[in-house]
């Protein structure tokens, strides 16, 4: 039968309709707004971040810390969005994030909120630590450091800014997916509490830890680049607890290597347009350090406890490299090129019809109630008050501890006197002990209110959706099977309530506050310092799988959830005992050693100047250093302190001098002709005023 040609023409124009309209094309109607700012610490005199050694102090910078925000939201609702923010910090911490976002008040009203701003950090441990409100954190940097805590803060907001008039600016956008395999990247450092996991569960797995990067790749409707975000699960431990440079370690060398790529090797680093970001995601258990945990002697550790003779101080984790540089370039190489595979193979479009949307609970997570449909056991539980185990004090492989502690033991004989030393902090009661069974308690923080609280109590659990890939907020470091076992529970949560059977999901890591370590059930059991490290008990996975189900119901029905207990503010119960700059003395800028008169492609260049504290100015959105070159009689900037193949050490001299020491790398696409080395500073008087100098080197040729 012949169709009749006036319903073809409605037909077709219809359909032509749907092809042209942004709101029928998958991805389309997205609006995405990227933004990076310099969160760079001071690189002097203070304690870092991750490894708790309380001789590791910040001596010099590596390459820059940046913040990297993205604002998310919809052409036809262009005020409903979500941010997310991935920082070059060791984790965050709920009292950084408050002040976010009373900042974000202040400047936008109610538009970025705690319920849809998402703050994660990559966990480098190459970073200055006194950014916690929490005292145990800020022990090894003798308490709250403010002058970092604001860098990191205002870090964070301005990179939200630039993200905010980036996305006012953008008139739509698409997210493309990909996700794939790397391999040879990441180990599991506690293999033995793997294994205590169900044989029929691990069967499911080719591996012990999460080889998949999941990434996302964001352009605008003319196809123009916008940037990426992709999680890959591994520890920033690639610089070990003998660096005492400021780093971001292997996820900040893979973002800068990404970014450089996209904005071109002449772009000053952390300044162009393109911003990559690598994320964390479950890698409690997951080393960098690849080659696996040895003996002084060479040969491989002890495996159920990660020891030598019986001391877990000489069982170390060796990465790929032949010192910790080189083992960063490498874990971080692999990032930057595998993601560029997915980042040019990308074809799947987020779907943008269910726009953005967001869900935030806080829980008590000392004492909260299990249903026995998350537990373990399939009886009702609950958390436990805070508290760390004796295989805490042990270390890992990535960092051994000190003293005689062991990794998997659950006995408080193993170390009877620091256990009673641990008791006089706070001695648990018997209720509270069951309660963490089988972990032997060491330290019981989370009774110590002295001089104010020494962990988290209140928690934000958190949900972002870009229309069907879902973004799980979790403020801690989930082992491998946990996060696993956690992202099954949210998808099934999803597909019950409605959603999706497709949607995907993700974990990000270390987010919005900081909980230690959540293993599951089977690996607390078997206390090695991750398990050791759960503090709120054996139940605390199930806590979470129970709340992100029901963060992930309410968002597929569109129901609201409970705000919860609101978190204390805790801003004016910090404390410290580390003092500021008193002031400055000699001649700064003057050259104490200069450099050869000429080097070649391969050599190390040196140059040391006499100078002045580094805490005086973190040099915010600048630098400490340039190598610049002669072009056509001109000096042009070839290098910065953001860039990895300089390094910028400072030295405590006399009484208040300082001496400065500046690398530069020389790598194979360095160009042969005329340079000069530049040290650029600022003195404290004993008056406490500022005083910028700058210090020059001679010249010198690579040829």
């Amino acid at each position: 039968m012949k169709e009749d040609t006036s319903l073809l023409k409605i037909r077709n124009y219809v359909f032509l309709l749907l092809l042209i309209s942004p709101s029928f094309v998958s991805g389309d109607d997205f609006k995405i707004g990227a933004g990076i700012w310099d969160i760079t610490g001071p690189t002097a005199e203070i304690g870092m971040m991750g490894y708790a050694m309380m001789d590791q102090v910040t001596a010099g910078l590596h390459f820059r810390l940046r913040a990297r925000a993205f604002v998310f939201g919809t052409v036809s609702n262009p005020n409903d969005r979500i941010v997310f923010v991935n920082t070059d910090s060791c984790m965050m911490f709920g009292g950084l994030k408050q002040t976010v976002i009373q900042n974000l008040n202040a400047k936008y009203g109610n538009l970025y909120h705690d319920e849809n701003v998402l703050i994660s950090g990559i966990h480098t441990h190459a970073g200055p630590a006194g950014y916690s409100f929490e005292l145990l954190y800020n022990i090894m940097s003798w308490g709250f450091h403010k002058p970092n805590f604001d860098v990191i803060v205002d870090g964070i907001v301005s990179a939200i800014s630039m993200a905010h008039n980036k996305y006012e600016q953008n008139k739509g956008a698409k997210i493309l997916l990909n996700s794939g395999e790397l391999l040879h990247s990441n180990i599991n450092r506690s293999p033995t509490a793997y294994l205590a996991n169900p044989a029929e569960e691990r069967a499911k797995y080719n591996w012990d830890v999460d080889k998949e990067m999941v990434l996302l790749r964001f352009e605008d409707l003319e196809g123009n680049e916008i940037g990426l975000l992709n999680w890959f699960a591994v520890h920033g431990t690639s610089m070990t607890n003998q660096n005492h440079l400021v780093s971001g370690d292997n996820k900040g060398t893979a973002a800068y290597l990404f970014e450089r790529l996209k904005n071109g090797n002449s772009s000053v680093p952390g300044m162009g347009p393109f911003v990559a970001a690598f994320a964390q995601t479950n890698e409690g258990d997951v080393s960098p350090n690849t080659r696996g945990a040895f003996c002084d002697n060479g040969r491989p550790c002890e495996t159920a406890h990660s020891t030598c003779g019986g001391s877990s101080q000489n069982c170390h984790g060796y990465g790929p490299g032949k010192d910790d540089f080189e083992s960063t370039m490498i874990i971080g190489t692999h990032q930057a090129d595998f993601a560029q595979h997915l980042y040019d193979s990308a074809k799947i479009q987020v779907e943008s019809q269910r726009g953005v949307d967001f869900r935030l609970t806080y829980l008590d997570m000392s004492d909260t109630e299990v249903s026995g449909n998350f537990t373990t056991t399939g009886k009702p539980g609950r958390t436990c008050h805070g508290s760390l185990g004796d295989a805490f004090a042990a270390g890992t492989t990535d960092g051994p501890g000190d003293f005689d502690f062991v990794q998997g033991t659950n006995s408080t004989s193993t170390n009877p006197y620091w256990n009673y030393i641990g008791s006089f902090l706070s001695n648990p009661s018997q209720e509270e002990k069951a309660c963490q069974a089988p972990k032997p308690i060491l330290l019981n923080v989370g009774d110590v209110e002295f001089p104010g609280p020494w962990i988290a109590k209140i928690i934000p659990v958190q949900l972002l959706r870009l229309g069907n890939f879902y973004i799980v907020g979790v403020p801690g470091e989930f082992s491998t099977m946990s996060g696993r076992r956690l992202r099954e529970t949210v998808l099934k949560a999803i597909v019950s309530a409605g959603g999706d059977p497709n949607s995907k999901v993700v974990i990000a890591g270390l987010s919005n506050d900081y909980t230690h370590y959540i293993t599951t059930f089977e690996e607390y059991g078997i206390q090695r310092y991750e398990g050791a490290s759960t503090l709120y008990g054996p139940h605390t996975l199930a806590a979470y799988q129970q709340t992100f189900s029901e963060l992930a119901v309410a968002m597929v029905t569109g129901d609201p959830v409970p705000h919860g207990p609101n978190p204390p503010d805790l801003s004016s119960d910090t404390w410290s005992f580390q003092p500021g700059v008193i002031f400055d003395a000699g001649s700064f800028g003057k050259i104490y050693t200069d450099v050869d008169s000429a080097y070649k492609v391969g050599d190390v260049v040196s140059v040391v100047f006499y100078g002045a504290n580094p805490r005086n100015d973190f040099k915010t959105q600048s630098t400490y250093l340039t190598v610049e070159r002669m072009v056509n009689g001109n000096w042009e900037v070839y290098r910065v302190d953001g860039d990895w193949d300089t390094r910028f050490h400072w030295q405590s001299h006399l009484i208040a001098e300082s001496l400065i020491t500046i690398e530069w790398f020389i790598g194979d696409d360095a160009p042969l002709g005329t340079y000069r080395i530049r040290n650029f500073g600022t003195s404290k008087d004993i008056f406490g005023t500022l005083t910028p100098y700058t210090g020059t080197s001679s010249s010198f040729v690579v040829q």
